[in-house]
């Protein structure tokens, strides 16, 4: 295989450069067989392991040869879409829970050479032999921490029981100070340490709300930050309703996003804030690591986790890479925890309050659903062709566009939602009528 240069890849991702920990990272695995990778959320840690792998792959075995564990659906998507993004022409497929059966089977009837899986749905695979081993010499976990601590690790055995001919392992995760199992059968282990790194970029500020009503300064900080995009962080589910209720009650657009939720619901919330129809999602840590998102202005921690990990791991969803970012901490008396600095910078509530109320509801984006997607050998050039040359819409006024199996999705001015939806709707796309409607 004719292996793509590290700068072709780059230039087509439109990355300038990898940074410090990229570069060593490229170093460690391609002279070691055992790698732990250990760095914050947001730092690129999926390029870091990606690149090497071409190496590694002969495309002319058509067997899958590098198997990739992940702890959710949601990075195993965005791991799917950045191999995509590469350019490399590699086959790769995602398996989760949510997809049907015949979905996974469909799929993996023409073999990818990289396959990404949460724990559970590959050893289902496996035990209905969906796809052979034999030729699986690298294994990647990535936050395997996550995984092991939602209860895959009976899972993780049985799939490493499985691979005979295993050269390699590369495990990543965002924090220290979790135990490594002995089945992962690691030897001569190459450790990169970059946990302490700092998010240079990253600011923390305070909102004391010890003589303050929460409510109230929930929607008082949301008018102050406008249409910045941010995630609202929370314990529990049931604090995510009652902040979504309090919410629709003061006509603020969001999306919700948590363990609970349907696949298809997650995914299109997700879809929304990524091309900007949304630019608040209240979550809980599901949301903190492993998801496909823009570059947010802030995070909230409504809620303070209990632990400190899982207080790095939301930082690290803002101030990524290069970009400037704010973690808020609303926090009184009662509930600071240890782990938080006495040093904090309070946000003064008065210039807060002082802000105009923000009603987000005439949002000027909307997202049209097309049903037709990558299965029907749609790309994002025939959505874009589609909707300007049979819709009339201007090339300039098309939004981001993302494909899905099934379906496909654009952002588009809501001012031309109907006028898009009359001219497109049983239009046909490429070689197939395809319904059009507005994801609300």
């Amino acid at each position: 295989m004719k292996v793509k240069s590290t700068k072709d890849i780059l230039d087509k991702l439109e990355i300038k450069a990898l940074n410090k920990m990229q570069h060593e990272a490229l170093k460690a695995i391609a002279n070691s067989k055992d790698v732990l990778l250990l760095s914050p959320t947001g730092t690129g840690k999926t390029l870091a392991f990606l690149l090497p792998l071409l190496n590694f792959i002969d495309d002319s075995l058509e067997e899958v040869q590098v198997l990739i564990l992940v702890p959710s659906r949601e990075l195993a998507q965005q791991i799917e879409q950045v191999i995509r993004q590469m350019g490399t022409g590699l086959k790769v497929n995602a398996v989760y829970g949510g997809r049907s059966g015949y979905e996974d089977k469909k799929d993996l009837k023409h073999t990818p050479a990289i396959l990404i899986g949460t724990p559970g749905r590959v050893s289902d695979l496996l035990r209905k032999e969906r796809f052979s081993t034999h030729y699986i010499k690298t294994l990647i976990l990535d936050e395997f921490d996550k995984s092991l601590e939602i209860g895959f690790e009976n899972e993780m055995e049985d799939i490493i029981y499985e691979l005979p001919n295993l050269e390699r392992h590369i495990l990543t995760s965002a924090t220290q100070g979790i135990e490594l199992p002995d089945f992962l059968g690691l030897n001569n282990l190459k450790i990169l340490d970059f946990s302490d790194s700092k998010i240079d970029k990253l600011q923390l500020r305070g909102l004391n709300y010890t003589n303050e009503d929460i409510d109230d300064l929930l929607i008082a900080f949301l008018s102050y930050m406008g249409n910045k995009p941010g995630i609202i962080f929370c314990n529990f589910k049931n604090t995510i309703q009652d902040i979504s209720n309090l919410l629709y009650e003061n006509n603020i657009d969001h999306g919700c996003f948590y363990g609970d939720m349907e696949q298809i619901d997650r995914e299109r919330t997700l879809v929304k804030f990524r091309n900007g129809t949304l630019n608040i999602i209240i979550a809980t840590d599901l949301a903190a690591r492993g998801l496909d998102i823009p570059e947010l202005a802030y995070i909230m921690h409504y809620q303070m986790p209990h632990r400190e990990e899982e207080f790095i791991h939301r930082n690290g969803r803002t101030a990524r890479m290069n970009a400037e970012g704010t973690a808020y901490i609303m926090y009184n008396s009662n509930n600071k925890r240890d782990y938080l600095s006495d040093d904090i910078i309070d946000v003064k509530i008065k210039e807060l309050k002082s802000s105009k109320p923000l009603t987000s509801t005439d949002s000027l984006k909307a997202t049209l659903i097309i049903g037709g997607g990558r299965r029907n050998k749609i790309s994002k050039g025939d959505i874009a062709g589609f909707v300007s040359k049979i819709g009339g819409l201007d090339f300039k006024e098309i939004g981001m566009i993302e494909l899905s199996s099934e379906c496909s999705y654009v952002a588009v001015p809501r001012s031309k939602v109907d006028s898009l939806i009359c001219n497109l709707n049983n239009k046909k796309l490429k070689t197939k009528k395809v319904r059009v409607s507005c994801l609300e």
